[in-house]
């Protein structure tokens, strides 16, 4: 096999290509796309992915609500996003064509399985006529290509029934994509071997059927061209691909590492934070330890069981597990142990839309609980960033002794990007002292443990193993008397408590980095402030660069920390008359900035279960340069 076209053949250079995997949920759309994707990881591109999945488990076959898609940007430069709209879609059947064709660009390539367009799933799909002999599709480059019978034909030297050689298909297009693109084919093979091994007749039929597919493009006459997406220029250092639940386990490793603690998540699983508690399972060698529990409620007890006993504890979920967490998160503020909280946030409510991603989980963080129970938050802004995000989270859980909430969501979860694995000697190092004696004077020449008798810098409390000699206190949720830490219902000692707490909280501006401030001609230079949070990072930034390249000005922030808010981003908000807050909500953020900085916030929301798209953004901008003061 070659990774360059062969004769006859024309091989045009690209900069950049978005190309979209769709098919029924049982067509093996996501492993497919996250082949290509890491055959282009291997190459040097850099990469942006965007998975889509069917919010029903088992959906009908060839409806439109079993579709699943993968999209990837790949490029010779630095990108951002996934791309707004892919410029090449293969369609594995009608379903998958009618759900996605309105995205593909105009003159874009159509990559469809002709195999598929039979009555049965045409009418399916809703379908009057077959849209391959219609007409309706003269605005694309459309290739047809019998998959299906093309694969069955292939893998016949496995002996496997037709029913199962089909299965490979998805393979086969990932063969004709690899030639297209000219990916390398070595890294798919590999991976076919290393993970169908123990089934040889599966690994075989899927190497025959990739083969089969990267010869096609190679040997038939249906394509003109083939494509080359050259290296990107990335900052030297060893790169892996990462989605952002795979990067928030690592973290976790690390954090616990770092902080020279056993790390124990409690997690009931949740869509679409279950992979963290998949990928954590499989590194007990670090110290990890991994409850499945019954129930969110048990998962999190858990967890406040593990901090108690001196652990790094942690408890994973998404907004529906949140909410039955709230009781037992408010019971860790008043214990003040650390807790990570992590929400991989999904659409709602209740169950809503559970593959689908949202940002609608800010306020829940910020209030979601009875009484004042103040909780510092840490928000990830692109998949590779959820480690330093988890390592950050941690940090300010051990040293200030607080639950700390992490937000990602869905789009960053299961989308994946290069990170460039960082020198371990840079890491923080997060560990802190536990109690190792009694820290109060009787007044008698003795001494006692006082479990309440806080640091004067951070207002920590101690943290005491149980079971230490001479350290033994009794801990609950009803209110405790400063310092001793007995149970009291004394007025002023309850209002001095929550103070307490919530200076706490506050006192964390002071050992956070900055909010940074992106405008080219200085602090309040340009007429408008974009502010984001989340996962909206990459896509503002490329909206800001797309106004910015038709000569317009306009300035950028993007928050890290939500509580308590960067130091400087009052000064920062003050500075402009216009801010524009994109979210994936209602507002939530703006709402929280026009209350606390009385700015003039205005939202551009989307809460469609997608992520933004640039031209969006950039639409909302220009719109608020040209409105009126």
């Amino acid at each position: 096999m070659t990774d360059i076209a062969a004769p006859g053949h024309q091989s045009t250079e690209l900069d950049r290509v978005v190309i979209r995997f769709a098919g029924d949920s049982g067509d093996g759309m996501q492993l497919t796309g996250d082949r290509f994707t890491s055959a282009s990881a291997v190459f040097g591109n850099d990469l942006s992915t965007l998975p889509d999945y069917p919010a029903e488990i088992r959906a009908p076959a060839g409806t439109l609500a079993g579709v699943s898609a993968f999209q990837v940007h790949i490029s010779d430069h630095d990108i951002l996003t996934p791309g707004d709209s892919p410029s090449v879609l293969v369609a594995m059947n009608p379903a998958a064509l009618k759900a996605n064709l309105h995205d593909l660009l105009p003159g874009g390539t159509l990559i469809v399985n002709s195999d598929a367009f039979e009555e049965r799933n045409l009418t399916k799909a809703g379908y009057a006529e077959n849209p391959l002999g219609d007409g309706s599709l003269k605005a694309f480059t459309v290739y047809e290509v019998p998959m299906t019978s093309l694969t069955v034909e292939a893998t016949k030297p496995t002996g496997a029934k037709p029913r199962d050689a089909e299965r490979s298909k998805n393979f086969f297009a990932l063969g004709v994509i690899s030639w297209m693109y000219t990916r390398p084919t070595e890294p798919t093979l590999e991976w076919i071997q290393s993970k169908f091994g123990n089934n040889q007749t599966v690994a075989e039929a899927n190497t025959l059927a990739f083969k089969a597919g990267y010869n096609f493009g190679e040997t038939a006459e249906l394509f003109e061209s083939n494509y080359q997406v050259k290296p990107a220029a990335l900052e030297p250092g060893l790169y892996t691909q990462i989605s952002g639940n795979v990067a928030v386990a690592y973290g976790l490793i690390a954090a616990g590492q770092l902080s020279k603690l056993p790390v124990f998540l409690g997690s009931y699983p949740i869509t679409p934070a279950s992979d963290i508690l998949h990928e954590l399972s499989r590194h007990k060698n670090f110290g990890v330890r991994t409850l499945q529990a019954e129930d969110e409620i048990a998962g999190v007890s858990s967890a406040i069981g593990a901090a108690f006993a001196g652990h790094l504890a942690v408890t994973t979920t998404s907004g529906p597990g949140i909410d039955l967490k709230s009781e037992a998160i408010g019971l860790a503020v008043s214990l003040e142990l650390p807790l990570l909280i992590i929400d991989i946030q999904r659409g709602g409510p209740s169950t809503g839309l559970p593959t689908k991603t949202e940002q609608a989980d800010l306020l829940l963080a910020l209030f979601g609980r009875h009484g004042e129970a103040p909780v510092p938050i840490v928000a990830a802004k692109t998949p590779a960033h959820c480690f330093e995000a988890t390592i950050e989270a941690a940090r300010i859980a051990l040293k200030y002794r607080t639950p700390v909430f992490l937000l990602s969501d869905g789009y960053l979860a299961n989308g994946a990007e290069p990170w460039k694995l960082p020198d371990v000697a840079t890491l923080p190092d997060i560990a802190v002292p536990f109690a190792d004696g009694p820290n109060h004077d009787r007044g008698d020449g003795t001494r006692e443990f006082w479990p309440y008798l806080r640091d004067p810098e951070t207002l920590a409390r101690p943290w005491a193993i149980p079971g230490t000699p001479g350290l033994e206190h009794r801990i609950g949720g009803l209110e405790k008397a400063d310092g001793t830490g007995n149970i009291s219902y004394d007025p002023a000692n309850h209002e001095h408590m929550v103070r307490l707490r919530q200076a706490k909280v506050d006192g964390i501006a002071d050992d956070i980095a900055p909010v940074e401030l992106d405008d080219p001609d200085g602090p309040g230079g340009a007429p408008v402030l974009v502010v984001g949070w989340g996962s909206t990072y990459g896509t503002i930034a490329a909206a800001v660069r797309r106004v910015r390249a038709r000569g317009l000005k306009v300035a950028q922030a993007h928050l890290i920390h939500l509580q308590p808010f960067p130091p400087n981003l009052e000064d920062i908000l003050g500075r402009y008359d216009k801010v524009l807050v994109p979210e994936m909500n209602l507002g939530q953020l703006a709402f929280v900035l026009r209350g606390r900085y009385l700015t003039n916030a205005q939202s551009i929301n989307k809460v469609q279960g997608l992520p933004f798209k640039a031209a969006e953004i950039e639409s909302a901008i220009v719109q608020l340069l040209e409105s009126n003061p």
